[in-house]
């Protein structure tokens, strides 16, 4: 793994991490471990404690013996279609130079607290969508149908 991806990589799992992010862990030899787990259970598990990581070499050697289960963004149900969509809309703002906006309800003014694009990254984490492309870049794994 390159030191891109592994940042890449970090940079996803850092928000996901409150949302119960299911993994699988490698052992030495780099075999899968049977059973879905979350980083917590890896930690305990494993020979990594949570509390004694220190410094990007932890995180870096850590990163080589997960991959996350992500669901791919196609496989999202009509309501969360819905869901995204609002979600969506809300995080946009058309700014027009020189003209006065008209401000509707459901659109969140990105220049007044930028809540509107936050939502939309925390349904996307909360829902383990692959919105970054982990999957075909070999980072993630496709979460099989009803682990999430």
């Amino acid at each position: 793994m390159t030191s891109e991806e592994k940042q890449l990589l970090l940079k996803d799992l850092s928000a996901r991490l409150p949302y119960g992010v299911k993994f699988t862990s490698f052992s030495e030899n780099m075999k899968y471990h049977s059973e879905p787990t979350t980083l917590r259970q890896i930690f305990y598990n494993e020979e990594y404690d949570a509390n004694n990581i220190e410094g990007d070499n932890d995180i870096s050697s850590i990163l080589d013996l997960i991959k996350p289960y992500l669901r791919p963004m196609l496989s999202m149900t009509e309501e969360e279609k819905k869901q995204f969509f609002k979600l969506k809309q809300m995080s946009v703002t058309v700014i027009v130079p020189n003209v006065n906006r008209l401000k509707i309800e459901y659109i969140v003014d990105l220049e007044d607290d930028g809540d509107g694009l936050n939502h939309l990254y925390d349904w996307l984490n909360a829902h383990h969508f692959d919105y970054r492309g982990l999957i075909p870049m070999g980072l993630a794994l496709e979460a099989p149908e009803g682990m999430y």
